[in-house]
């Protein structure tokens, strides 16, 4: 077994190697060689210069194999990491990326790799308006680099690594009783039926809606969350008495059996279509928009505040806050750590005895 490269060399290609050494002047110098033979078959280290792209086309001369292609500026790896990276992940995550990538790429495109320092990533940083969308916008260009890297692209240290982020402040929105009903009152069938389910399962909003009856088996209902890809059972019935899901999809199934739906969607819209986020979305706008406008009409102004601060995402955080056992909700959520269904989602507080 040959002889393992050592961290510094690993991202470098076969028979390539770099030497460092510090300077009079305090830089750090970089020189690149390939680990050849002389006409003896002794071990020679050939010089391939100081410009990592310039040494991996000697390299591809001497391995006489095809030159690679030189990367020099960011647009090209962030080219090479939408085509390659990007289609890897989750549908929800990919469209994230891609707007992301969009905002780095105004800032960036243009600018050579190994030009991108720390400073400049945070300036960056400073200069978003948007400062938790910032925060994701620096964790994917990390990863672009950590990329670049395994490509061997560049060697240099992620300029991201050190960076520190925005501090970003938890969502604290807790939709009570009164702003549910009131939109759940001017919500349409198949809304009511995604917020019932989203509540019930205490799942995100995509894995509510790909919900399917392939996922009911026998007392549980299957969950694969898309994020995470956690996987859950959520009991239909508790020995012969059915669950509050339970009931809710014994109802829900004989509704679509009069209605003569056959999708396997448990949410579909009346026509028996499954649907789509796009269309959930326009559904909760008008209900919440709707209800807003019944609140004012009352008198009630700050209802009405409440209920345009609701989203269907809430709804997830709600069914973490109304479960009393933090274990029961952190489970149900499939968090992996109590204290993230503590900080992030359960958003009232613990209900506690007074001192008499």
């Amino acid at each position: 077994m040959g002889r393992q490269k050592s961290p510094e060399n690993r991202d470098l290609p076969i028979r390539m190697i770099s030497r460092k050494r510090k300077l009079k002047s305090g830089k750090l110098w970089v020189g690149y060689y390939y680990l050849g033979k002389d006409e003896n078959g002794k071990r020679k280290e050939i010089p391939l210069g100081t410009d990592l792209n310039e040494a991996r086309i000697e390299w591809a001369r001497l391995e006489r194999t095809t030159t690679p292609k030189v990367v020099r500026f960011m647009k090209e790896l962030f080219d090479r990491y939408e085509r390659e990276i990007i289609p890897t992940k989750a549908p929800r995550t990919q469209a994230d990326n891609r707007t992301e990538l969009k905002n780095l790429r105004r800032a960036f495109d243009s600018a050579p790799i190994e030009a991108i320092t720390p400073h400049i990533v945070a300036q960056y940083r400073d200069g978003r308006s948007a400062k938790t969308r910032g925060n994701r916008e620096i964790a994917l260009l990390s990863h672009v680099f950590t990329m670049a890297r395994e490509w061997g692209h560049t060697d240099k240290e992620n300029p991201c690594a050190r960076v520190r982020r925005n501090k970003e402040k938890a969502r604290g929105y807790y939709a009570a009783d009164d702003v549910w009903s009131a939109v759940y009152a001017q919500a349409c069938q198949e809304l009511r039926d995604a917020m019932d389910l989203a509540y019930l399962t205490g799942q995100r909003p995509a894995d509510t809606l790909k919900a399917c009856t392939g996922d009911l088996s026998g007392e549980f209902l299957l969950v694969a969350q898309g994020k995470t890809n956690k996987k859950l059972r959520i009991r239909l019935y508790d020995g012969e008495r059915a669950t509050g899901l339970g009931q809710f999809i014994d109802g829900l199934l004989e509704r679509r059996k009069l209605a003569g739906i056959t999708s396997s969607r448990l949410i579909t819209n009346a026509g028996g279509l499954r649907m789509s986020y796009a269309m959930m979305r326009n559904r909760w706008d008008e209900a919440r928009s709707k209800a807003a406008t019944t609140a004012l009409a009352t008198g009630d102004e700050p209802l009405a505040q409440r209920i345009k601060q609701f989203r269907f995402s809430d709804i997830r955080p709600k069914a973490a806050s109304e479960i009393d056992s933090l274990t029961e909700a952190s489970r149900l959520l499939g968090h992996t750590k109590e204290q993230i269904t503590k900080t992030v989602y359960r958003r009232v507080g613990e209900v506690v005895n007074p001192t008499r």
